[in-house]
């Protein structure tokens, strides 16, 4: 088993596992010949959050070598926090600020007193002229072909609608301000731009709404009621005024979103 590759966007890939280190303090990291995925499943569930992502090879990493028996994947379970520190250090030796002008960051699988592990080899130069190199070891557990079988990404229905959601760090505020007053958030959106986040007790309730946000134009399709039985009948469209609610953990919605720091929208599909 073998794998090794330079980290060419080590930003976006520290920004990355910045937002998962929040949601989960335990993740899942499966390499194939040309993708990452970052899973946290419900082993590792906290206040109900999954994370299903794929990021392409080409978007992080160059030189991507990778060998194994299992199709040529590895799997693997890790501390995110672990990861994070190694990315960091990495990402601040890129700073115009450092001292440490970095060339490249190799990552790479090894062992070390029969504990497996990933290594980060940072190499550049200091400011007076001085080769450095500067590695980090993030302990790993190697997970077995048997068990990466049974990961399964949930199944979900189609969505009733997919709107645009507004600016998530502006949204984080708005959320932080209702998180004190309930546990639970209501989330209601319709296919008319209109996005209602609201929070209703015995003793308060409270709505902030937006009127300008934007469906998007997968949408049209969804919003369109078939006729399955082949009667003939004309297609019968949704009210687009009609608003769809999910109710949610506040307190898991506000770890979804420091997600920000990866993206600063995102599409919001309620079932």
């Amino acid at each position: 088993m073998r794998f090794r590759a330079s980290i060419t966007n080590v930003p976006t890939f520290f920004r990355i596992i910045q937002a998962i280190e929040k949601l989960q303090k335990k993740c899942i990291i499966k390499f194939t010949e040309t993708s990452m995925h970052i899973i946290c499943n419900h082993d590792a569930n906290e206040g109900g959050i999954q994370v299903w992502s794929q990021i392409k090879v080409d978007a992080i990493f160059a030189n991507y070598r990778i060998q194994s028996n299992a199709n040529n994947e590895i799997t693997v379970g890790l501390a995110s926090e672990a990861l994070l520190g190694a990315l960091k250090s990495a990402s601040t030796s890129t700073t115009s600020s450092s001292s440490f002008d970095t060339e490249e960051v190799v990552m790479k699988l090894a062992k070390k007193n029969d504990q497996a592990l990933f290594s980060f080899e940072i190499s550049g130069m200091s400011r007076v002229g001085h080769r450095l190199r500067v590695a980090h070891d993030v302990k790993i557990e190697v997970m077995r072909p048997a068990d990466v079988e049974k990961l399964k990404e949930p199944l979900c229905p189609d969505p009733d609608l997919h709107i645009l959601l507004p600016p998530l760090q502006k949204l984080r505020t708005i959320v932080e301000r209702m998180r004190p007053l309930s546990d639970v958030l209501a989330v209601r959106a319709n296919n008319n731009k209109r996005l209602v986040l609201a929070i209703s007790t015995e003793s308060v309730r409270v709505e902030t709404e937006w009127t300008d946000c934007r469906n998007t134009a997968l949408f049209a399709q969804l919003n369109v009621t078939l006729d399955n039985e082949g009667d003939g009948a004309d297609d019968e469209i949704a009210d687009p005024d009609k608003l769809f609610t999910v109710l949610i953990s506040t307190r898991s919605f506000l770890k979804f979103l420091n997600s920000h720091v990866v993206s600063t929208t995102t599409i919001a599909g309620p079932y």
